[in-house]
């Protein structure tokens, strides 16, 4: 792809983004508002048909025998789902179950296309997951992985990893591979022919669903009534204070299901293409410069000047976004422009940092793990659920 093609398609993209969230109030983006909310209600027609398949079984779910357990949320992007994965997966490790999981790998680099069709053709089966993690060691990168489940792989050893779009194929190579007896399937809420034990919802707290609109209109994947699908619903991203307006609502569609509420917290810096790792109070009083590719960049940039840091310099870019060479110069030249003494980029950008790459600047990554701050109790139950499964009945 021609750069200036990517470019326009990048800048397609932000409009787009502009007019989801009413950034844009000229005519040209009401009469392009009015067409995303047609292919909204297209989209939610395609969805409620689907579900209703599956519940009057037209469509069939595979059993895998063993426990599944799903991690995902009904809107796109954004809800800090990768730290409550990595959270789960480690607390059923550590209370000796084999773990696995499983995900599609969104935006990584799959197999060319003429190398399917070479195995297409030797082989009669479908070529197996790629593994990320054998729970030994991480055999691929974060292109080939994906950036969420290489960051996974690398910060849990013991625990499985295979990325694969078919998620029934990928768990029964786990099973019948590695022995594993729970699943943990990644953004895995939307993905109906593997049945979750648990559904465990995020809601991001602070952009709950959007502006209530559909893809591509809005942000939502299914309508917000489909909260009644989750067994747990974890509100990301709080800041302590209760929200009894939201709780209401969910309640509404899911009457007494249990809310856990959790928190984001920063925990260190650890800089890029090095061992040295500094506390959060490094942050204070330092002029610094920040960039990133993810969903919701506010709230990375929100922690750092919590922290005390001073931000001179600020590069967003689209979710997943691919650096390439041109953006590190242009990044670095600002740096150096505005005499910033490091720069930060989240740890879901740090893996797609090419290896080697020269730094006039230091560049660390802001590491960052859940916090349960209301619902603990709800939490270790829903882990005991799975770690002693004869104290729920047969699924």
């Amino acid at each position: 792809m021609s750069s200036w093609l990517k470019r326009q398609i990048t800048a397609f993209e932000l409009y787009t983004i502009d007019v989801i969230f009413g950034r844009r109030e000229d005519v040209r983006a009401t009469l392009f508002a009015a067409f995303l909310q047609a292919l909204s209600c297209l989209f939610n027609g395609i969805a409620q048909a689907r579900l209703w398949l599956y519940r009057k079984r037209i469509l069939h779910d595979q059993p895998l025998g063993c426990l599944v357990v799903v991690v995902g949320n009904l809107t796109v992007g954004g809800t800090g789902k990768t730290p409550v994965v990595e959270k789960f997966a480690r607390a059923l490790r550590d209370r000796g179950r084999k773990v696995a999981i499983l995900s599609r790998g969104y935006k990584s680099k799959a197999p060319p296309f003429w190398k399917k069709w070479v195995y297409a053709i030797t082989h009669t089966a479908e070529p197996p997951p790629r593994i990320v993690s054998d729970g030994q060691r991480v055999l691929l990168d974060s292109e080939q992985a994906g950036d969420e489940p290489y960051m996974l792989a690398r910060n849990l050893p013991g625990v499985i990893v295979l990325v694969d779009k078919n998620r029934v194929k990928a768990g029964t190579y786990a099973v019948k591979k590695f022995g594993c007896d729970t699943l943990v399937l990644d953004d895995g809420f939307q993905y109906l022919p593997l049945k979750g034990r648990l559904n465990l919802l995020l809601v991001d707290k602070t952009n709950p669903f959007g502006n209530g609109h559909l893809l591509p209109r809005g942000i939502l994947r299914e309508p917000i009534k489909h909260l009644k699908r989750a067994s747990y619903v974890f509100l990301t991203k709080s800041n302590g204070q209760r929200d009894a307006e939201l709780e209401d609502l969910i309640h509404q569609h899911n009457p007494g299901v249990d809310i856990i509420e959790c928190a984001h917290r920063p925990q260190y810096l650890q800089r890029f293409g090095d061992d040295e790792r500094q506390p959060l109070e490094f942050l204070r009083g330092k002029k610094v410069g920040a960039f990133s590719g993810i969903a919701v960049p506010e709230s990375f940039e929100k922690f750092l000047r919590d922290l005390g840091g001073q931000i001179l310099v600020t590069r967003r870019f689209l979710d997943h976004y691919r650096f390439a060479y041109d953006d590190f110069v242009a990044i670095f030249s600002e740096a150096l422009e505005h005499k910033v003494e490091f720069i930060v980029t989240t740890e879901k950008d740090a893996v797609r940092l090419p290896e080697g790459l020269p730094c006039p600047v230091p560049v660390y990554y802001l590491r960052l793990e859940i916090d349960i701050i209301r619902g603990a109790a709800d939490f270790d139950e829903a882990v005991g659920r799975i770690c002693f499964p004869e104290t729920v009945r047969a699924f």
